[in-house]
């Protein structure tokens, strides 16, 4: 099963694809989207994540997406409000494409990679390096997120199907 799991923003949109490998789970293609906020409206910024997202999707093929779900922290409501419009646009491509979406919560992922689920990003990172084999932990911690969020969606998976 190929997945693609997002880290959602309006900044930073981290994306990972990744399927099961023999050993340790093969990473088809990893980044960062990096939209423009220098003279960019919201309304640009979120034609060209659709644009980005939309050709990633054609290029990876991906059976399923997987996206951070929406949460807000107290200090920043505003941030929640901001990161739903990301959100959007990426539910609406994959919907569009025929992909079936699975939305996970911060601390579902966090807890599936670490045993905990409040990790901090730099317990994340190590745990995506040592999953995934790399030399180095995933940076920035968007991609680091959106590789947690795609093996968390593995782990599910195949989880289901040896139960």
């Amino acid at each position: 099963m190929r997945v693609l799991g997002v880290d959602p923003g309006l900044r930073i949109t981290g994306y990972a694809c990744i399927e099961p490998g023999p050993a340790r789970p093969a990473i088809i293609e990893a980044g960062v989207f990096r939209l423009p906020r220098a003279h960019a409206t919201l309304a640009q910024r979120l034609d060209e994540l659709d644009r980005d997202f939309s050709s990633l999707l054609e290029r990876t093929s991906p059976q399923i997406v997987a996206v951070e779900g929406l949460f807000a922290h107290y200090k920043h409501p505003a941030t929640a409000i901001i990161m739903g419009h990301g959100r959007g646009v990426l539910l609406l491509a994959a919907q569009r494409a025929g992909i079936p979406i699975l939305e996970l919560k911060p601390t579902q992922v966090k807890k599936s990679l670490t045993g905990f689920g409040g990790a901090d990003k730099a317990q994340v990172q190590r745990a995506v390096q040592a999953e995934c084999g790399l030399d180095t932990p995933p940076s920035p911690p968007d991609l680091a997120d959106a590789l947690a969020i795609a093996l968390c969606t593995l782990h599910r998976r195949q989880s289901v199907l040896a139960g």
